[in-house]
């Protein structure tokens, strides 16, 4: 390790060294000049009871000056000594969650369109450490969210959706489920989780074969729909179907159900080792003469 190395996490506590600094010189002009009793006694006769030895000119005894060093030492440890680890590990979560919301004129126009939004602001609640995605869609697919794990960013961009989203007219529910399973593939998800959020216009045969599509790989399709007919949808993808007021049942899902793997990553995260607290036990040393016997 060189110095470059070297780096205080909280600088700002070097601002206390100074006051230490002053009271250290204070208590030892103090003790060369016998303190305040050069303001009380006449200088005559501080100079006589100093001849007589009644007087200890001698430099401040250990007691003040331990008190000090090991208040110096505490306020260094506080400034946050670090060095720099590049050897950790990264490891990224492999069980994903691809939000698809239908933003179809039937679905954003429908009663339940805020309901649905809502219920997409849930599932995102309940991720954790999942990262998660979103791709809308009405006669195309697109994709609104890439797949994150900083998922805070993707229920802002949910709240934006409207009808003037999507350009393409009509609802192509297929399409978006093709594209949620594609985005598993690319981001490597092994064990993840679509959930399609829609008003139910749109649904076929070709809906059916994209659920198989995604459950053969592995992952699951959930449904959250006012129209309960949806729910042979979900089990054709192995997930589960999901009413516009199973808000706490989508996440008690997508919280406890998730099949979590993590992989190891190629690049390093780089990692502080704060040594403030070996600091802290050698000021413990200083401390101790606080304690000793007088004798």
């Amino acid at each position: 390790m060189s110095w470059p190395d070297l780096v205080l996490l909280r600088p700002e506590w070097l601002l206390a060294l100074p006051a230490i600094a002053g009271l250290a010189a204070r208590l030892w002009h103090r003790g060369r000049d016998a303190g305040d009793w050069s303001r009380v006694i006449d200088p005559a006769l501080l100079a006589a009871l100093a001849a007589l030895g009644r007087i200890d000119r001698a430099r401040p005894g250990p007691t003040g000056l331990a008190a000090l060093a090991a208040a110096a030492l505490a306020v260094l440890a506080l400034t946050g000594p670090a060095i720099e680890r590049r050897d950790a590990a990264a490891f990224r979560n492999l069980d994903g969650v691809v939000f698809v919301l239908d933003a179809s004129p039937s679905a954003t126009g429908s009663a339940s369109w805020e309901a649905l939004r809502t219920m997409g602001r849930f599932g995102l609640a309940a991720l954790g450490a999942r990262p998660g995605a979103l791709v809308v869609f009405a006669g195309d697919a697109y994709v609104a969210s890439d797949m994150t794990g900083d998922t805070r960013q993707v229920g802002p961009t949910l709240s934006l959706v409207d009808t003037d989203t999507v350009p393409d007219p009509g609802s192509r529910p297929e399409r978006g489920l093709a594209l949620a399973a594609r985005m598993l593939d690319e981001a490597g998800i092994i064990a993840g989780d679509v959930i399609l959020l829609t008003d139910g216009g749109g649904i076929g045969p070709a809906s059916y074969a994209a659920a198989a599509a995604i459950a053969s790989r592995g992952a699951r399709l959930s449904v959250v729909s006012p129209d309960p007919s949806l729910a042979a949808l979900a089990e054709a993808g192995k997930g589960r179907a999901f009413a516009l007021e199973d808000g706490t049942a989508l996440a008690t899902f997508l919280a406890e159900d998730a099949r979590t793997r993590r992989e190891r990553q190629d690049y390093p995260l780089l990692f502080r080792a704060d040594l403030g607290r070996y600091l802290l036990l050698l000021a413990l040393l200083p401390a101790l003469l606080l304690f000793r016997r007088q004798a």
